[in-house]
């Protein structure tokens, strides 16, 4: 996939008067493989590109992998979505979260978020977004698991319903697996 050329910061655009130049949203969804360590460089990447802010969504399992006090961007999860609804006028995050989004990327995607998704289950943070997520702008998806998961016949299906949605695969790329294995 080709990187989004954003606009440099402070260069209007056209021959109009300047103005505040108004940054690309993009929220990264983490989940609990062993993938998600790398969150704070993925984060770290994503800022280095102008005119971009990102926000985090995690699961508590991926809360396991990195430390929060690397990650230099708001962070939310499952306590954070609780703790903002008191009553019937109150914002819910899940959707104050799709509407401040511009494209989401959820990276990784472990085997267990992804049956969830492609079954409509939404129990936590991140797949209630996904489930309100507005189809008209960008879902990329990075499935990560272990190779004999992501072999299972069941995964393909559920890669596949995702695409249905109209979501965007990243695929997964082969090499030595933290368990020692080597594969996708």
């Amino acid at each position: 996939m080709e990187p989004i050329s954003l606009p440099e910061p402070g260069i209007p655009a056209g021959n109009g008067p300047s103005v505040p130049e108004e940054k690309f949203h993009v929220l990264v969804g983490v989940t609990g493989s062993v993938a998600a360590l790398k969150l704070p460089l993925l984060v770290a990447e994503l800022l280095k590109i102008p005119g971009l802010e990102v926000k985090v969504v995690t699961t508590e399992r991926a809360k396991h992998f990195y430390n929060a006090q690397e990650i230099p961007v708001t962070l939310y999860g499952d306590e954070e979505e609780w703790q903002l609804w008191k009553g019937r006028s109150d914002p819910v995050l899940h959707i104050e979260l799709r509407r401040w989004a511009d494209l989401m990327v959820v990276a990784p995607l472990d085997a267990n978020t992804l049956a969830k998704v492609a079954n409509g289950i939404c129990d936590n943070l991140l797949t209630c977004v996904i489930r309100a997520w507005d189809l008209s702008k960008p879902l990329l998806f990075c499935p990560a698991m272990n190779t004999a998961m992501w072999e299972h016949p069941i995964t393909a299906q559920q890669v596949e319903q995702l695409k249905g949605f109209g979501y965007t695969e990243i695929p997964c790329v082969v090499k030595k697996l933290v368990c020692g294995d080597e594969g996708q």
